[in-house]
């Protein structure tokens, strides 16, 4: 898949699925990496600039496999840039898609 795409979906991937709950990193790339071929070095550097916008918090809590993990919490300004991102995506894949549709249509 186009690398392009990726990016620009990665972002608004992580901040949905916190907004569901919250998660630690190594669970948000097997989530995602589950459903979109990623690698986990893409993830990480997203994750410290949206942690430096302020659309999330952190905090330690410790595992019973191992050290603790650092878990990622959506902010409520994290949460209104997951709302704007939803719906320029929708806009964006509405026209895409529309796109595509007159161009390989069979008339």
């Amino acid at each position: 898949m186009n690398i392009q795409f990726k990016k620009g979906a990665l972002e608004l991937c992580v901040l949905a699925l916190l907004n569901k709950q919250d998660h630690y990193g190594y669970e948000l790339v097997k989530k995602i990496s589950d459903r979109i071929a990623i690698s986990e070095g893409s993830v990480y550097p997203l994750l410290r600039r949206l942690k430096k916008e302020e659309y999330f918090t952190t905090y330690l809590q410790e595992s019973q496999e191992g050290p603790s993990r650092k878990y990622y919490q959506l902010t409520d300004k994290g949460r209104d840039h997951l709302n704007d991102l939803l719906k320029e995506w929708e806009h964006f894949s509405e026209g895409v898609n529309h796109i595509i549709e007159e161009g390989v249509s069979h008339e």
